[in-house]
């Protein structure tokens, strides 16, 4: 059973994977949808509460995307953040602002916390591919 934290990860990753596909759309909107059930929810899943961490996650890095892909941009060695998957971008994205907007939490934590993630949603490369991005940033972090 995964821990609450990564649950609230995995909510997150979730809004900001939808929030890929409707640009412009705010994170309050899309937690009502998917997990709240305020739209009609699919035929299969229950309404799931968002909590406060993942909330504040999903929130934060859709006020700094910009900045998230810049930075992950930036590091990308033979690919362009166009070229990747969106669950691998979301996953990045999460994984950053964590690193960049919160202070109490572990970079080690955040990177493996998105590596465990990416092995859930991402194809099989995806794991490494996002592992070696976020070590990049991990070294370069007293510079950004």
């Amino acid at each position: 059973m995964p821990d609450a934290r990564r649950q609230s990860r995995e909510k997150a990753f979730a809004l900001l994977f939808e929030l890929s596909f409707q640009p412009g759309e705010s994170v309050a909107s899309l937690a009502q949808c998917a997990f709240e059930g305020v739209c009609p929810p699919a035929a299969d899943s229950a309404a799931i509460p968002v909590d406060g961490f993942a909330m504040r996650l999903a929130e934060t890095a859709a006020e700094h995307l910009e900045e998230l892909d810049e930075t992950i941009a930036k590091r990308l060695k033979g690919w362009k953040l166009s070229r990747i998957s969106r669950t691998s971008h979301a996953l990045l994205r999460l994984a950053v602002c964590e690193m960049l907007y919160f202070d109490d939490i572990p970079v080690g934590a955040s990177i493996n916390e998105a590596v465990e993630l990416a092995k859930i949603y991402g194809d099989a490369d995806a794991p490494k591919f996002i592992n070696g991005v976020l070590g990049v940033i991990a070294r370069d972090k007293e510079t950004l």
